[in-house]
Order: C-alpha cells, then sequence, then structure tokens
C-alpha cells in the first residue's frame, strides 16, 4: 500500500534537492511522476530552485482554494508518484485528499516543507502533515553554532524578527529566512537571558 511521507527540514537542508534528485531517478528508470508546489511560493515562479543552483520545471501550480481532485483529473493513469515542495503552504482539506489520493489510487505522495514557521508555531498544512502521514523524517541542516537547526528564522534588514504576517517569501522586501537551533532561536529572536533565567530557577 502507498503511503503518505512528509519529509521536513529548515530553511537550507536540501529540500529542494532531494525531491529534484527523487524525481530525476524515477523518471531516468522510465517511472512517471508529477511535481506540483503552491502558487504563493512566488520565488522562480514554477520552477524549483535550490541553493546550489539545480532547478526544474513544475507540473502543477497549487493555489490555497484549489480542489485536489479536480486538477489532479485524468492525471493519475500510469503515475509512479506524486512530489509536492512547499507542502507547508497547503490547506488541511487539500493534504486530507492527497491522503485520500494515495490511499485510493495506490500511489505514493513525498511531501517537502517546513515543520514550523519563523514564529517556531505550526504551519496549516504541515500541522495536518505529522498527524496523517505514514513516513516521517527529519532532514537536517546546520545552525551557525554547529547544532542541528530546526527553525527557520526571519530576517528583515537583517534583523531577526519575531512579528509579521506568517507567509513571506524569502528575497521579497530584504526578506532572509536563517536556520536556527532551538539555543540561538531564545538567544537571538526571543532574547532569552540564559544566566538570568537559570537565576530565577535556583
Amino acid at each position: 500500500m502507498a503511503k503518505l511521507h512528509f519529509k521536513y527540514a529548515a530553511m537550507n537542508a536540501g529540500k529542494s534537492i532531494d525531491l529534484m534528485r527523487t524525481a530525476y531517478n524515477c523518471e531516468e528508470n522510465g517511472f512517471k511522476v508529477l511535481v506540483m508546489k503552491p502558487k504563493i511560493d512566488t520565488k522562480d515562479d514554477d520552477y524549483i530552485s535550490s541553493r546550489i543552483g539545480l532547478k526544474r520545471k513544475v507540473d502543477i501550480l497549487i493555489d490555497k482554494e484549489d480542489n485536489i481532485p479536480y486538477i489532479l483529473r485524468g492525471k493519475l493513469e500510469g503515475l509512479y508518484a506524486v512530489l509536492i515542495d512547499e507542502a507547508q503552504f497547503l490547506s488541511r482539506k487539500q493534504i486530507d485528499d492527497l491522503y485520500m489520493i494515495c490511499k485510493i489510487y495506490d500511489i505514493p505522495v513525498i511531501c517537502y516543507g517546513l515543520r514550523v514557521n519563523f514564529l517556531n508555531e505550526s504551519f496549516e498544512g504541515s500541522m495536518r502533515l505529522l498527524e496523517l502521514a505514514d513516513e516521517l523524517l527529519e532532514l537536517e541542516t546546520l545552525c551557525s553554532c554547529g547544532r542541528i537547526a530546526r527553525i527557520s528564522v526571519r530576517k528583515v534588514n537583517n534583523e531577526f524578527v519575531n512579528f509579521g504576517e506568517e507567509i513571506v517569501i524569502d528575497g521579497a522586501d530584504d526578506v532572509l529566512y536563517v536556520p536556527l537551533c532551538g539555543n540561538c532561536y531564545l538567544e537571538k529572536v526571543k532574547k532569552i537571558n540564559f544566566k538570568d533565567f537559570k537565576e530565577k530557577l535556583r
């Protein structure tokens, strides 16, 4: 039976590279895949791109209100897998629909995305994927301190911020996302003084 996969990580962990590698390996062996991403991810328009320069055109851009079964109608015959980049931007219902398609048509669905937003809170799509996915895999990337980074923190004009709209695509309006570990997130973004905090617990 096919599985719904969720491969999650902070920024710069190679999620898009893994998706493109998976798609390439499938197609090289004669298997048909369908690559999709949410339309709200305006970076590179209808392409998926990686930091190291790899690019791939997506087959379908998914709008926030799109009905997944409708947009996939007539496209599932002979399909080996569905691959989705930036799946955190999908709605709860869209994730539910992908789960049903995976099970009813016996087609693996592999979703890539962030687990949490820049406030360290769940995206709607990620939360539903964590609830439904048959397979969860964390792709690791490093914080500048050397620990594993699990939060993609927003910088505006090179300053860390912990307010603002949930979705702002990096590269727009001097916005940049940086992967941080929990310790650096508390120190650099939440401005927690570890020494003072420890004193309060004595």
